[in-house]
């Protein structure tokens, strides 16, 4: 079905068609934005798939399709694949680390297991690891449990070759995604040691806090300071970070947030925002730390998103 076939077909006036058009739109808003932001890890390029998606779906003759969900999807997923190829030259130039878009989220979210740790800062950056295609295919099927002549029809590619890009993709990301999951109250526990520790400049309760094996990923994207590349190991970390955020003569305080569905940090240095710190909780135990510093990363944190699986 072509996605731009011409609206006038279709029963009832331009008005009401553009009105129908617009309610099955804002519907499906939330799960296309969720959508094109798991694939993109970045809030602003997601806009810009929904306002694409939104062009395309108006020039459709709706009563030529028979699921409108789908049909929807399938021109986000179209859109969001044009952009994550554009996206990873521009991350080829990101000076320093590159680390997604992070989305103060509404405890909702947090409470669906599932969809708090598909969109977790630590599978987000495993799926950046992804190629444009495997990662769409991957969010689309172990994601949304979309289907695979569906997937098909939206990248591209033919059932067959599909369902060998889920399987690899699944494999590439099941050896990089933390090897087990903690409840909210666990990850809490050890966020709330991990601020303590850094309220306090208590290195040694970093150290006890804080895995061996470690890794700080910092984004400044060349607009703030941030280490040039990923620090690893406990006692590197720690130092970095009494060193660095606990330096004598800033006022540096920590607030607990939502992001992305699990427990992080907001920091403020001299009562301004200077971050949002994320982290990646196994057992009792951090084994990563994401700290967000990018002024035009931290527009999402001042009032909630709505992400949706459905």
């Amino acid at each position: 079905m072509n996605e731009r076939t011409d609206a006038t077909t279709g029963t009832g006036g331009p008005s009401e068609r553009t009105t129908e058009a617009t309610d099955s739109f804002l519907a499906h808003r939330n799960l296309l934005f969720t959508v094109a932001y798991e694939m993109l890890g970045s809030a602003a390029d997601a806009e810009d798939v929904l306002q694409e998606t939104w062009l395309g779906w108006v020039k459709v003759d709706l009563a030529q399709v028979s699921d409108r969900r789908a049909y929807l999807v399938r021109i986000a997923t179209r859109r969001a694949l044009d952009r994550l190829r554009v996206m990873k030259r521009r991350k080829e130039a990101y000076v320093g680390p590159w680390l997604p878009e992070p989305l103060l989220t509404a405890p909702d979210v947090a409470e669906d297991a599932e969809l708090a740790e598909s969109v977790s800062m630590a599978l987000m950056i495993v799926l950046e690891t992804l190629s444009p295609t495997e990662r769409a295919v991957f969010v689309l099927r172990e994601v949304f449990d979309v289907g695979y002549e569906e997937i098909a029809a939206a990248v591209g590619k033919s059932q067959a070759t599909v369902r060998q890009i889920a399987h690899r993709a699944r494999r590439h990301v099941d050896a990089r995604r933390p090897r087990e999951s903690v409840s909210p109250g666990q990850a809490r526990a050890a966020l709330e040691s991990f601020q303590r520790a850094l309220d306090t400049r208590d290195l040694q309760g970093l150290l006890d806090v804080l895995a061996p094996e470690v890794v700080l990923v910092s984004d400044g994207g060349g607009v703030k300071q941030a280490a040039p590349r990923p620090v690893t190991g406990a006692g590197k970390v720690a130092r970095m970070i009494v060193d660095g955020l606990g330096k004598a003569g800033v006022a540096l305080t920590s607030e607990p947030t939502v992001v992305n569905g699990n427990p992080a940090l907001l920091l403020r240095v001299d009562g301004e925002l200077d971050g949002v710190i994320a982290a990646r909780v196994e057992g009792d135990r951090i084994t990563g730390l994401y700290y967000v510093r990018n002024p035009g990363k931290l527009t999402r944190i001042a009032s909630e998103t709505p992400l949706t699986l459905q």
